[in-house]
């Protein structure tokens, strides 16, 4: 039976979290952010039109296409097969990459941080590794792995991998020792004391990381589908869209290509945000 604060807060389990994001999307937030938008794209257009209204450009954001032209450009868009494949090819290569990097970030970060002998053998190499861009290893990718997909999906992987490793570890470090202590004194074993204390403590954790790791992975699949020239054709991902688009000189579309991706970035880092307040009921009591 659902406890009173459970029902005072809508419910538990998914059912309750879908609730509580439709009470947010009809919120105040939702219209502070439909406000923000409206007055973003109101700025963006009086920077366009200043030229033509006073005969000053306005520097760099004069040079851009108006949203108006934009969106009838985004609007013929959507009938075009290669748009969406695009959209496929990117969101696939994003996916894989970042499901890898889940894969192996999180038990790594959790070894490194519980473990004493593999933090030793591992970080001195993780921390040298950490601050080479994802981008430098493409030429590598492109001549390490058998296909040109599987070079973007590593590359990928590593925009993901470093942010949830560094994330999960400092969070598993964080966890106040009189937890453990305390567990310990009460007989928890060891494996009881990692899935009762040390792995939800580092829950928040683990989906900062991941909320981070995903913006990095789509800024890192754009920028290797443009150095690796994509796919072929018009179907080479969201990246070599924008570079077609610049090779044909089409503004518009480079605009309509990164808005693209800001709503892709933005929807995949809100399901992980989504899936982490279901996770972790505790964090609704707040």
């Amino acid at each position: 039976m659902a406890s009173t604060l459970e029902l005072a807060r809508g419910g538990a389990g998914p059912t309750g979290a879908l609730r509580r994001v439709a009470d947010v999307v009809a919120g105040v937030r939702a219209r502070r952010g439909l406000v923000s938008l409206v007055l973003f794209f109101l700025l963006w257009h009086a920077a366009v039109s200043l030229k033509g209204w006073t005969g000053i450009e306005a520097p760099w954001i004069g040079r851009l296409p108006s949203p108006a032209s934009v969106f009838a450009t985004w609007l013929d868009l959507l009938h075009s097969p290669a748009y969406w494949q695009s959209w496929y090819l990117s969101f696939s290569r994003v996916m894989t990459g970042f499901a890898a990097a889940m894969l192996v970030g999180i038990p790594v970060g959790l070894a490194v941080a519980v473990n004493r002998y593999f933090f030793d053998l591992f970080y001195p190499s993780f921390e040298l590794l950490r601050p080479i861009p994802p981008l430098a290893w493409v030429p590598i990718s492109l001549i390490f792995w058998p296909t040109q997909e599987l070079s973007i999906d590593s590359v990928t992987f590593l925009g993901a991998f470093y942010t949830i490793v560094i994330n999960v570890i400092g969070g598993a470090r964080a966890i106040d020792a009189r937890y453990l202590r305390a567990a310990q004194s009460m007989g928890a074993s060891r494996w009881h004391l990692f899935w009762k204390v040390v792995l939800p403590a580092t829950l928040p954790s683990i989906f900062t990381g991941a909320a981070v790791g995903m913006g990095i992975t789509w800024e890192v699949v754009v920028a290797a589908e443009m150095i690796s020239t994509g796919g072929g054709g018009n179907g080479g991902g969201l990246g070599f869209f924008i570079w077609n688009s610049y090779i044909g000189g089409s503004l518009q579309q480079i605009v309509v290509g990164m808005i693209s991706i800001g709503l892709a970035g933005y929807a995949s880092s809100a399901l992980i945000r989504f899936f982490g307040h279901w996770i972790m009921p505790w964090r609704r009591l707040r």
